[in-house]
Parts: C-alpha cells; structure tokens; sequence
C-alpha cells in the first residue's frame, strides 16, 4: 500500500510547479502539463517516488544509520525540525556549515567545545570569571547551539542526505557528492533532478506540500527503527537461550562423570579379587 496518495497530494499542492521561464528540462518527465505559464507536477509519478525514496529510508534507518535532514529555507525549517526530532534523526535548519561533511572532524571539534562549556558551566569553573568574559563565553555557546546543536549526537558522517530545496541547498549536496553519500530530495520543476539519488517531484515551496512528503518518508524510518529493536530484542534472547544452553550441558558430563567414577573402583576391586 502505497504511504501517500493522489488526494493528500492535490490538497496539499504539491503538484503546483515554478513558471514556465524557469523550469529545467530535466524534470520534463516529471511534468503533467502546463496551466497559465505554471508547470503542473504528474503526482502519481510523486507517489510513486515517494513510496521508492520511503522504502530506501527504512532500510538505512533499519540498519542504524542515520539521515540528515538539510532545510535552512524560511517555510521548511520547523517540520523538518519537528519531524527529524521525532525520528530522533540529526538536521540542519540554519546557515549550512562549509565543510560540515568534508571537514567533518572540524565540526566535531566545535560541538565537542560546546559540550565542554556546558561542563565547565556545571562544575562551577565560570563562577571565578568576570561578567564580560561570561557573556562572551554564553554568547559563543548560544552560536554554536543554534548552527550545531541539532548534529550534537551525529559522531560519525551520516549514511544519507535528505534535502528540501535542492538548488538552495546546493553545497551540501556537492559535499553529499564528493564522498559518495546518497541524497533524497523534493525536487521542484525549476531544479536539476539528476544531481539527486532519490528524487521526489512535488511542490519544494508549500508548508503542506513539504509536510505530508516528510511525514510518509519519517513514518517509514520510524518503522525502520522499530523492526531494528525488535531484531536485536531476538537476538538477544537467542544468545541468552544460548548461553543457557551451554552451560546445561557441562553439569550434565560432570553428573555422568560422578556416576561412573564408583562404577570403575567396583571393576577395579574385581580385578584385585
């Protein structure tokens, strides 16, 4: 069953494309038709992308990997904020970082020089410091929180990219490129799709539009991560019938091995006899 459907779509206009001046023909295939200068997307190729992109999410999510929402445009920002938190998934709302995933251990640095004011903050070690350098020291820490505080958790370089504007977005998606990092995208009619992996024709500009896309693909991580819990629940009472297993069956030999030790001193003193 597909996670959206032609109705949901229409209502929320996604199908509404850019001006005719503005389109790029490599989304031709993508394009239904054209209705006063204004390209109309074919939504059920959307629902079909959408079901494609969901699928791929879900087994990246299953395998414990993690996706990066990238979003810093006005209209997208608070859903994907919102629906990245729910799938407990890292995003970008703000000014994209340069380098964030080429010069990733440099980014780590500065979210590790957060962690560390909020322990020195703790401890009590700003209490000795004048007021001015605390409030150029609060001042940094609420810099760094808002540009880096939502990859806090992101240790390592994400799996997937999944991108709401691509021609706004542009350097994370070259930066996705150069190492080889799969990126998901609502693409517009007025954007290149063959720079995405997973595109998702559909209205890039509409707060309904970007809203039911996001929850159909953050629906699928979320049972991605499910099933991953449920597996590792098995698991972990396989090994633990295991290990119960085996260590049955030592005490078992050490009984038999009791029972025929007087079995042998009774030979013995036969053969004595």
């Amino acid at each position: 069953m597909s996670r959206t459907n032609f109705d949901q779509l229409l209502q929320a206009g996604s199908h509404f494309g850019h001006l005719r001046r503005k389109w790029n023909p490599a989304m031709a295939p993508y394009i239904f038709m054209e209705r006063n200068g204004i390209h109309i997307i074919d939504l059920n190729k959307t629902v079909a992308k959408v079901d494609e992109a969901a699928d791929a999410l879900k087994q990246i999510a299953k395998s414990g990997k993690k996706i990066l929402f990238v979003a810093t445009k006005k209209q997208a920002k608070e859903i994907v904020a919102e629906k990245a938190s729910s799938v407990n998934m890292p995003y970008v709302v703000e000014r994209w970082p340069g380098g964030m995933l080429t010069n990733f251990p440099t980014i780590r640095k500065a979210v590790k020089k957060m962690t560390n004011i909020d322990k020195l903050m703790n401890d009590g070690t700003f209490s000795n410091l004048s007021k001015r350098e605390l409030l150029q020291i609060t001042r940094q820490r609420a810099k760094l929180e808002k540009n880096l505080g939502s990859i806090s958790d992101l240790t390592r370089l994400p799996s997937a990219l999944f991108v709401i504007d691509v021609m706004k977005e542009h350097i994370a998606i070259k930066e996705a490129q150069r190492l080889g990092i799969p990126v998901f995208a609502i693409v517009d009619t007025n954007s290149d799709p063959r720079l995405v992996d997973y595109v998702i024709p559909a209205n890039d500009d509409a707060k309904d539009s970007i809203d039911v896309i996001l929850t159909a693909c953050c629906s699928a991580i979320a049972e991605g991560l499910t099933e991953r819990k449920l597996e590792k629940a098995d698991e972990k009472a396989a090994a633990e019938q295991a290990e119960v297993a085996a260590d049955a069956k030592p005490k078992r030999a050490r009984k038999a091995r009791k029972e025929e030790a007087p079995a042998t001193e009774e030979a013995e003193a036969k053969t004595e006899e």
